[in-house]
C-alpha cells in the first residue's frame, strides 16, 4: 500500500494557495503505519490548554517558526514535540493541497508513512490529551462520515465528519482526510 500511495502522490499537484492578507503558515503530517490489522491513520486530541482548536481531534503539526527552513521542516519538528515521532522514523510520500482555516492558517499536509509498529509515542501533555490510531478500513467506510453542524462566527455550517468511537474527526482535519480518501479511493489495504 505504501507504495501504491507513493506513486499517487508523486503524480499528484497539490494546489496552492495565497489567501490576501497573506496567513500565517502551518503544516501537518497525516502519518500511517502498518498494524497486524491493516494500515492506521495517527490523530492526536488536542487539551483544553491549547491556544488553538482547544479539544478538537487533528494531525499533529502546527504554525512556522521563523528558524524552520520550510513548511515540511515545520510539519516534522511539530510532529516530534508533540507526540515524539523522530523525522527520522517516517518517510514522507507526499502532499495534500493547501487549506486555509477558520482559525486563520494556511495550512500545507504531508502524507508519511511511519517505519515502525508499535512505535515509543512521547507526547506533550500540555498539547495532546492521547492519540487515535484509526484504521484506515473505518475511515473507508461510508457508515463512519456523518453530517455535523457547527456554528462558526455565527452563521451555521454542515460539514462532512467522520465518527471513531466517541470521537468526531471535523472541519479542517476531516476535509484534509476527505482530500487524502478521494486520492487513494482505489488503492487496497
Amino acid at each position: 500500500m505504501r507504495e501504491d500511495i507513493r506513486r499517487l502522490l508523486a503524480g499528484y499537484e497539490p494546489i496552492t494557495q495565497e489567501p490576501d492578507p497573506p496567513l500565517p503558515p502551518a503544516g501537518v503530517l497525516l502519518i500511517l503505519h502498518e498494524r497486524p490489522t491493516g494500515p492506521h491513520i495517527i490523530f492526536q486530541k488536542r487539551t483544553d490548554s491549547v491556544r488553538d482548536h482547544k479539544g478538537q481531534i487533528s494531525f499533529p503539526g502546527g504554525a512556522t517558526d521563523p528558524e524552520d527552513g520550510s513548511v515540511l521542516h515545520t510539519a516534522l519538528r511539530e510532529t516530534h514535540e508533540e507526540i515524539g515521532v523522530e523525522p527520522e522514523h517516517v518517510e514522507v510520500l507526499g502532499q495534500l493541497d493547501d487549506m486555509v482555516t477558520v482559525s486563520n492558517f494556511k495550512v500545507t499536509p504531508y502524507v508519511a508513512w511511519l517505519d515502525r509498529y508499535p512505535y515509543d509515542w512521547q507526547f506533550s501533555h500540555h498539547e495532546v490529551a492521547y492519540l487515535l490510531e484509526v484504521p484506515l478500513d473505518h475511515l473507508r467506510d461510508p457508515r463512519n462520515l456523518i453530517p455535523d453542524r457547527r456554528v462558526i462566527n455565527g452563521r451555521e455550517y454542515e460539514f462532512q465528519s467522520y465518527q471513531f468511537g466517541e470521537d468526531l474527526i471535523w472541519g479542517a482535519t476531516a476535509r484534509m482526510l476527505g482530500q487524502f480518501l478521494g486520492l487513494i479511493e482505489g488503492v487496497r489495504a
